[in-house]
């Protein structure tokens, strides 16, 4: 009897060691089940409406499309030249565009109809653009959200770096010919908010500009925005100190009505303000989003756009209520950007990626994230008008279409690998695409 036990005792380890075996992810799967996989996920990954966490959707001489402008005679990625022949078919799929180029004169074409629909106004030209890339809501990042742009389908984000320079911002200006662009545009835009709210020049003292950044930030949300923006990492490094009020308050004493502070006064002086702004949006309940990217110009730092400097802002335990975005996900440092979002309030986003890169390697980043906190990635478009032929349409197209695709191989190589279910691939493609940041603006999936 003993025997017959013993040989069942080892048929039960053998199975178990079997089901163990199959249920281990394997480091390598076959190309073929890859592409198996691939081609029955990706149709239904592209019947997933998207929730875009980051656009700059406008027609492109709207000067409130962005805070800021890009300098003369930047540099272009490969795949954002317009003899990018992806761009083609863009405008073939959105438009019957009947030319297989962009040459002046065919362009005229595509100009000339976009011309003709930002005349006609109304929102109907831009719904359906979202209606044709599968696009059920989508964040636009603007000084003001357009008459054109349906506030059902299109949510305000708005920015709020101007409220970083009310001092005399000569030194700031002159630093580079980037920032010759930049600042004079966040001084409009402050004038802008001034204006919204009253005020007649700056306030007597900090304790008047700190009431009137606070009520800007109030009036905009009621106004309809979901979230406010910051681009800081083109002016300055995004790392920031937490100076004592007395410090502050002594700087714009010093020099809110005349003189210029020296460079370690005005970075003070910011430091202490943008405290200010993200302890309002906690008590508004107002999501923070980044730039935390590369950037346009020839002068951006690497370094101060770094996502980590901001790790001392995103562990203080006084704003574990603040929800912040962290844009375009921190590309290159894709990799320390996902484990910042280990935090529950943090998260990331794969905009600018959509086209800065081709869909091959966003597949490598989309993969290391899901595998790593995939409750904290959305989708994010970033598109923008880069001229008059190539504009917010096509980018968002080509942002649409490579992320889906991208998100399809990377699931496809997961699911092959043993690592989850086909079933648990397209719930996790839903949560990327559109549950997520459902989640995070609306509080439903």
């Amino acid at each position: 009897m003993r025997k017959f036990v013993r040989i069942g005792f080892v048929c039960t380890v053998a199975l178990a060691a079997a089901a163990s075996a199959r249920a281990q992810a394997k480091p390598l799967a076959s190309p073929a089940d890859v592409q198996k996989i691939y081609e029955k996920l990706l149709p239904q990954i592209d019947r997933i409406p998207i929730y875009d966490n980051h656009s700059h959707a406008t027609f492109p001489d709207d000067s409130d499309m962005d805070a800021q402008a890009a300098p003369p005679g930047e540099s272009s990625v490969l795949r954002l030249r317009d003899t990018n022949p992806e761009f083609v078919a863009a405008a073939k799929a959105l438009f019957g565009y009947p030319y297989n180029d962009f040459q002046p004169e065919h362009a005229k074409w595509l100009i000339d109809k976009k011309k003709a629909a930002e005349k006609s106004g109304g929102t109907a030209y831009w719904d359906s653009i979202l209606d044709k890339l599968n696009i059920e809501t989508c964040l636009a990042n603007r000084v003001a959200l357009g008459p054109y742009l349906d506030p059902k389908r299109f949510h305000w984000v708005f920015f709020v770096d101007s409220f970083l320079f009310p001092l005399n911002n000569r030194d700031q200006t002159g630093k580079n010919p980037d920032l010759g662009v930049y600042i004079p545009l966040q001084e409009k835009v402050l004038h802008r908010y001034m204006q919204q709210e009253n005020v007649n020049g700056l306030p007597a003292d900090l304790a008047g500009y700190e009431a009137f950044v606070r009520q800007t930030l109030t009036d905009n949300q009621k106004k309809g925005g979901v979230a406010m923006k910051f681009e800081v990492a083109y002016f300055r490094t995004l790392f920031f100190r937490d100076p004592p009020r007395e410090q502050a308050e002594a700087i714009y004493a010093k020099y809110h009505a005349a003189g210029v502070p020296s460079e370690e006064e005005y970075r003070t002086f910011q430091d202490y303000v943008f405290r200010v702004l993200i302890d309002q949006a906690g008590k508004l309940n107002l999501p923070v989003h980044f730039h935390s990217a590369v950037g346009i110009g020839d002068y951006f730092s690497l370094r101060n756009g770094n996502p980590l400097n901001l790790e001392n802002v995103l562990r203080d335990p006084r704003y574990a209520n603040v929800k912040f975005v962290l844009i375009h996900g921190g590309y290159p440092h894709t990799l320390e950007m996902i484990w910042l979002t280990a935090a529950k309030n943090i998260y990331t986003d794969s905009s600018l990626m959509g086209y800065y890169v081709y869909p091959s390697e966003l597949k490598n980043i989309l993969k290391q994230w899901i595998s790593l906190y995939p409750d904290r990635m959305m989708f994010g478009s970033d598109a923008f008008p880069f001229n008059d032929a190539v504009g917010a349409e096509e980018t968002f197209w080509l942002a649409a279409r490579s992320a889906r695709a991208a998100a399809a191989g990377a699931l496809a190589e997961l699911v092959a690998e043993g690592a989850f279910s086909e079933e648990k691939a397209l719930e996790l493609a839903r949560m990327y695409l559109h549950d997520n940041a459902a989640q995070l603006y609306g509080g439903t999936k």
